[in-house]
């Protein structure tokens, strides 16, 4: 299996999405502490696709 880097959208993209989540889980922000875990795991989710895809 090869791996590559993902491109720095995606990489940008993913790191919002985790710090949404953990701001979220250490403070309180209405909508977003709900779903601090999803965000977090959807970060970390597409961060491991984007290394298998090329491209993403």
């Amino acid at each position: 299996m090869k791996l590559s880097a993902p491109k720095q959208i995606t990489w940008w993209i993913a790191l919002i999405l985790g710090v949404l989540g953990l701001l979220g889980k250490l403070i309180t922000i209405p909508f977003i502490s709900g779903i601090a875990f999803w965000l977090v795991l959807v970060a970390l989710a597409l961060m491991l696709v984007a290394t298998l895809i090329k491209g993403l």
